[in-house]
């Protein structure tokens, strides 16, 4: 299989990552939904370097059924890494995200399919009622997805919900990095996209182990101040850099003129003034601050024009 060859009418990838337990499942469920929708599919389950029998799972499963294609990534690089390496081996004019644990359904992949065909360009998975801790899981995922609406535009109930449905041209211009996979309809927002989100149910894990902690939450805040900083900035970082430079060097300008004036006219001593040496610091910094955004200028122009770095490497294809 030769990355984006043929066509396709939907693709649903899966990355997996130790749910050995969960895959036979998965693949029943998805190959009912699926036949039953009466369209062309295709099935990309990843194997984002499991260290269980999940890989011999899904070679089984790929000897029953030519539609779902196995890929083994040579280590773990994580979810947004499997969910990219999909992207980039999918053919359909529909693509589908899914969880295998199981906790989306697949049964609720035709209600996002339908919503697509409305006209929009991409889908949320709602997950209304979630079956999760509220005080470690729910409560913080309420308040990170009120954040990202706000600072983005995209409003979203869910933007964790891993089951979400895209247009081909959304996932084929979208390139992934770090954990951005959650927001890729706030990534995607700067082609000027459609979102809607729909309903789908939400179930309690039964086999395997959930791969998020409370160290989530603080990862969570990172992405959101990189995915403000990806969609506002990327390409212009000297407005960031440059205003905060301004704005401090500005500050230490200013406390350097009192203290001058004060010197000059007033006789007031500056040596054993903390304040006269603050203020020299700042404008010191805000100095720094422009030469940072200059030197970022000149970085994201090298980015853009010649980084074609891969963020995972394929070890086998089975499709």
């Amino acid at each position: 299989m030769e990355k984006g060859k043929g066509l396709a009418n939907i693709s649903v990838i899966v990355p997996i990552f130790n749910e050995e337990k969960n895959i036979g499942t998965l693949y029943k469920r998805l190959q009912e939904t699926l036949d039953k929708n009466g369209r062309t599919y295709e099935v990309l389950l990843i194997d984002d370097g499991s260290t269980d029998r999940s890989w011999d799972e899904l070679l089984r499963i790929h000897g029953q059924n030519k539609r779902f294609k196995a890929i083994k990534l040579r280590r773990n690089f994580g979810q947004t890494a499997a969910i990219s390496a999909g992207f980039d081996y999918c053919r359909g004019d529909i693509v589908l995200t899914l969880d295998a644990d199981l906790q989306n359904e697949p049964e609720d992949i035709p209600k996002l399919i339908d919503e697509i065909e409305k006209g929009y360009d991409v889908v949320s998975g709602w997950r209304k009622d979630r079956r999760e801790n509220y005080i470690t899981r729910r409560f913080p995922s309420n308040m990170a997805n009120r954040l990202i609406s706000f600072l983005t535009g995209v409003r979203l109930h869910d933007f964790g919900c891993t089951l979400k449905a895209y247009r081909r041209d959304v996932v084929k211009n979208t390139k992934l990095y770090g954990e951005m996979h959650r927001y890729i309809p706030a990534l995607a927002s700067w082609m000027g996209i459609t979102v809607s989100e729909v309903v789908v149910g939400h179930k309690p894990r039964i086999h395997g182990k959930s791969k998020y902690g409370l160290n989530r939450i603080f990862k969570v805040f990172l992405d959101i101040l990189t995915l403000k900083f990806l969609l506002s900035f990327s390409t212009k970082p000297i407005q960031i850099f440059g205003l905060l430079g301004i704005l401090v060097g500005a500050l230490g300008g200013i406390l350097t003129i009192i203290l001058l004036i004060q010197r000059i006219f007033f006789l007031v001593p500056l040596g054993n003034r903390p304040l006269f040496i603050l203020a020299i610091f700042l404008v010191f910094v805000g100095i720094q601050f422009i030469t940072f955004g200059l030197l970022a200028e000149l970085n994201v122009r090298i980015y853009h024009e010649s980084q074609k770095k891969p963020i995972y490497f394929v070890r086998q294809i089975k499709g």
